[in-house]
């Protein structure tokens, strides 16, 4: 993608309705329609979304593709879409809005700071899609399943809150496994080192990202992790 694109893409975002970005960390202020400024902490249903109801986040979201699918699968339930690569976001964004898919927003920021901006409780479930894998061993606390995020999670989450990884990493899916059974409060209730050998066990498995889509081409297998933090 060319630099041009790129800047134009993020101007455009700026402008849409359904993206809010967060310009400095040290205050969880987003904006919002190029220059409108909103704390939407506890109030996402409220001042974001036209319906009050149950919140799921996508984090990692790149192009949206679960955050769309989702959003149309099950309408009575919102939908954001988390990533800090603008380029990617605006994607999503566009067809959320060419689809009129108004329980479907997107926020871009580093996923390292994502309990600034949720009040404790707000959301309801948790997706990881395909995140960076981050392979080198000085790099495992930036994987999005370590202790680290697992306690921003649990601020953010209902009790009891759902969460999901999707990867086709065999280190990350063993990693998740392990950082998980050494975490207080998670139950796990399922994992699949092979979600295609058999009969899927969540109609959203079947959304297919753009890197699911290659990793299959390449003949990887799908990993799927489930959850709940308490």
């Amino acid at each position: 993608m060319s630099k041009r694109n790129k800047l134009q893409k993020f101007a455009e975002i700026l402008s849409f309705p359904n993206v809010l970005e967060n310009i400095d960390p040290a205050v969880p202020v987003l904006t919002r329609n190029q220059s409108e400024q909103v704390m939407l902490n506890g109030r996402w249903n409220q001042d974001q979304f036209p319906a009050n109801h149950p919140i799921t986040l996508e984090l990692a979201c790149g192009r949206g593709e679960y955050t769309l699918g989702m959003a149309e699968m099950y309408p009575e339930r919102n939908f954001i879409g988390v990533d800090v690569k603008g380029a990617r976001i605006w994607r999503g964004a566009k067809n959320a809005l060419d689809k009129q898919l108004s329980n479907a927003a997107f926020l871009r920021t580093r996923i390292e700071q994502i309990q600034l901006f949720f009040a404790p409780g707000e959301i309801s479930e948790i997706w990881i899609t395909f995140p960076d894998p981050f392979l080198k061993n000085t790099k495992t606390n930036r994987r999005l399943t370590s202790h680290r995020f697992l306690s921003a999670y649990r601020q953010l989450l209902k009790e009891g809150g759902l969460m999901h990884l999707k990867t086709d990493s065999d280190e990350l899916y063993q990693f998740s496994l392990e950082s998980l059974a050494a975490y207080p409060g998670v139950e796990l209730l399922y994992h699949n080192p092979d979600i295609y050998a058999e009969p899927l066990v969540l109609p959203e498995l079947a959304i297919k990202t753009y890197y699911e889509r290659m990793h299959l081409a390449e003949e990887k297998t799908i990993k799927y992790i489930q959850w709940s933090l308490s």
